[in-house]
């Protein structure tokens, strides 16, 4: 026969754990946030729609970046066992200096728009967890609020070639001045790429007070409070952009830009040089002519071109042809530590992330971007651990293969 009592309450305090999750319901949500799809859907619940498909979307039938997300599907690892990894070294050279993860932390535009902390939280996690942050020309924090909100921070510059070079010129002179090291030239930008959310969203730089968008406050009254008082969003770098984002590049940035204009870059940049959206073979031996520092083999997360070179089935074929002249970097599709992981064993020397870290900006703000940066750090030192893989440099292209299916 069963005997039943009161439980004290000595007994039952170390099963409700220390924190009370009513305290703080998004650190709680953070905190249980698995992986980077887990911090998607946060953040999908706390932005408005417009917003999130800005940085979730993709152009035209987004099959660029859904094909980009199915290869890493049917990556297959080859595991060695009987080894040692009690010790495990995440560490890289990336451009001249050591990265504690072989991660960059990409540029991305509007980025305030995503969450009120915007470029400095992201930075300041760089700056915390020893990698790279790249600020964008289309970034809503100016060249020198970033260096001054986080001077510890390994600073990169994104820019696009504007058809006036003299405001390039300008912000490549105040970047160099403000500390940031390396540049990255985006050249996949001719023009902007149809991406279908925004214009069925009415996405305007800044967002419009419409009556929908008035609706919509109900929803997401956070995100508009924090919006309506912190300082204007607007872009750092333009003035009078009304209008949407690829009305404002099909205006501004420079559609005949050719390798003279790396050749321009390299006599006014002093710094390492990185070329970002090659997309062929052919491309990169241009580049590596040029004698430029690195590419980032990218169709742009495929906010471009639809229909888009996978960047990681183009990975072994530029390697091959041009890995032994500059450094090759990828981006586009990553979800965690493992696709970065696959990406470093067939080539790449670092992996850039955009829209994954964007994701935790916001669902939490800094905190959100450091939990995006905690699990990937955690899936790639497990990764690897599992792989018999002690070290970066122990990554190799027999350690992963693409499967033809899933």
């Amino acid at each position: 026969m069963t005997t039943r009592r009161l439980p004290r309450w000595h007994e039952v305090k170390p099963l409700l754990g220390t924190e009370n999750p009513f305290t703080n319901r998004r650190a709680h949500a953070l905190a249980r946030a698995a992986n980077i799809w887990d911090l998607r859907a946060l953040a999908k619940r706390h932005t408005p729609a417009a917003v999130f498909d800005y940085t979730d979307g993709a152009a035209g039938d987004e099959l660029a970046l859904t094909r980009a997300r199915e290869v890493f599907g049917r990556l297959e690892f080859e595991p060695r066992v009987l080894r040692d990894v009690s010790n495990l070294d995440t560490s890289t050279e990336i451009l001249g200096a050591v990265s504690a993860l072989p991660i960059v932390l990409a540029p991305t535009g509007f980025t305030r728009m995503m969450h009120h902390e915007g470029e400095p939280a992201v930075a300041a996690v760089a700056a915390s967890s020893g990698i790279p942050y790249s600020l964008s020309t289309l970034g809503t924090t100016s060249i020198e609020d970033l260096a001054r909100a986080v001077p510890t921070a390994r600073r990169w510059f994104q820019l696009y070639l504007m058809r006036d070079r003299s405001p390039s010129r300008e912000l490549l002179e105040r970047a160099a001045a403000g500390g940031y090291d390396t540049l990255i030239l985006t050249v996949d930008a001719p023009v902007a790429g149809l991406r279908h959310r925004d214009v069925r969203n009415g996405l305007t730089i800044p967002p419009k007070l419409s009556i929908s968008t008035l609706a919509n406050m109900s929803r997401y009254p956070a995100w508009w409070f924090n919006v309506l008082t912190t300082e204007p969003l607007e872009f750092a770098t333009f003035r009078n952009t009304e209008g949407t984002v690829a009305d404002l590049m099909n205006r501004v940035f420079d559609p005949s830009v050719t390798p003279a204009d790396v050749k321009w870059a390299r006599e006014v940049w002093a710094g390492k040089i990185v070329v970002k959206g090659v997309q062929s073979v052919q491309d990169a031996q241009i580049l590596a002519d040029q004698g430029v520092d690195a590419i980032v083999l990218s169709n742009h997360g495929g906010r471009q071109l639809d229909k888009a070179p996978v960047p990681l089935e183009q990975l072994p074929l530029v390697k091959a042809a041009v890995g032994g002249n500059m450094s090759l970097f990828i981006d586009g599709g990553v979800m965690s530590g493992s696709d970065v992981v696959a990406s470093v064993a067939l080539g790449a020397d670092a992996v850039l992330i955009g829209r994954a870290y964007l994701y935790g900006l916001m669902a939490g703000g800094q905190a959100g971007v450091q939990r995006a940066v905690d699990i990937l750090q955690q899936e790639i030192r497990t990764t690897m651990a599992l792989l018999g893989a002690r070290s970066i440099s122990e990554l190799n292209p027999e350690s992963v293969r693409i499967r033809s299916s899933n």
